[in-house]
């Protein structure tokens, strides 16, 4: 607090002895980074190419979903952990009740609200949360880093902003964008689209091995898709900020955060409702639902009572390692590979 405190009265004194000054870096100043334009529109496309992946993967890999709580589990039949925390866990001895899953049980995109002026209005206020829609966080991440779409309309500056007295003014003429420039960023984005989305679409027309060898390069097309996407989201967040909120899971992309009293967590009555923001992570940003990892996809359920032998995984780690794919280097550790778990007549013997 005493840093906080002490660099808050620097700021205050920096801003009297100099009251009018231009921002010069980006993207303080409303303008772009140029080096991260590129990278925005590439995770544009791994986004696009990881959800059309998984919803062709859906259609032969099996997933589970518990039908009171958020449990998902990769295989064709659910596992034996105990662990489902949903309504009336206790009368079932928190045993989880298995339907089938889908796309968004895999991974999770949470929402934000779109800025049409991330620098002049950062912020949403209580009365503007029904005109303001709300897109995928990830997806604002990459409008507010160059990223032009029709639907969601951004300003875009060609000159820095001023700070005077600590507030932003823009002195930069407003001029409205007429329909060739709107043109042009539909013919952009048409053009931002993985040329590999149509090859996917035929991987599923042979029969015999060829399914198992299409099945197999499209898993691994859409692992890396997955790490392309999180690596460039780290790397915009480097210079964009993100917040989240330190009792919900709400996130805002922006500089500051929104006033929108939606928060539900504990002790919101103390705080009106209002969400106490925080620097967010990349798994805030992109929610990746770890699962169980299963070893052999023909063995018996996971047991209960092997819990402690079991790994896990993100669950589009997990259906792509299931479905093919080499398993990830940076995730060998988390799915315990190197462990063997004992069979079910010899959890007595292991101590």
């Amino acid at each position: 607090m005493k840093i906080l405190i002490r660099r808050a009265k620097e700021e205050k004194e920096a801003r009297k002895a100099q009251p009018c000054r231009l921002l010069e870096q980006p993207p303080d100043n409303g303008l772009l980074v140029p080096e991260l334009v590129g990278v925005a529109r590439q995770v544009y496309r791994a986004r696009q190419s990881v959800l059309h992946g998984l919803s062709k993967l859906l259609q032969v890999i099996h997933l589970q979903r518990c039908r009171y709580c958020f449990e998902v589990h990769v295989g064709q039949v659910g596992h034996e952990i105990r662990s489902c925390n949903g309504p009336k866990s206790g009368f079932r001895s928190a045993r989880h009740v298995w339907r089938k899953g889908g796309l968004q049980d895999v991974i999770f995109f949470p929402k934000c609200f779109h800025l049409s002026d991330r620098v002049g209005k950062p912020r949403v206020g209580h009365d503007e949360r029904h005109d303001i829609p709300r897109i995928a966080a990830i997806l604002e991440l990459c409008i507010q880093a160059g990223v032009d779409l029709y639907k969601y309309p951004t300003k875009r500056r060609t000159r820095p902003v001023y700070s005077i007295e600590g507030r932003i003014v823009d002195f930069e003429s407003v001029t409205k964008t007429d329909e060739m420039e709107r043109n042009n960023v539909v013919t952009e984005t048409e053009g931002m689209m993985d040329p590999n989305l149509e090859n996917a679409d035929n991987y599923f027309d042979e029969t015999g091995n060829e399914i198992g060898e299409n099945l197999r390069a499209l898993s691994i097309w859409t692992l890396e898709s997955w790490f392309e996407m999180i690596s460039g989201a780290k790397k915009i967040m480097e210079q964009y900020s993100v917040k989240t909120c330190g009792y919900c899971p709400e996130v805002q992309v922006g500089p500051k955060g929104h006033k929108v009293r939606m928060c539900r967590a504990s002790k919101h009555q103390s705080r009106n409702g209002l969400h106490a923001w925080q620097e967010a992570t990349i798994d805030d940003l992109v929610g990746p639902n770890y699962v169980w990892h299963v070893h052999d996809a023909n063995e018996p359920a996971l047991n209960n009572n092997l819990k402690r032998y079991y790994g896990k995984a993100p669950a589009v780690v997990e259906l792509c390692v299931q479905a093919g794919a080499p398993v990830p280097d940076q995730y060998r550790s988390m799915m315990r590979l190197d462990v063997v778990s004992p069979d079910r007549d010899e959890v007595d013997l292991v101590a």
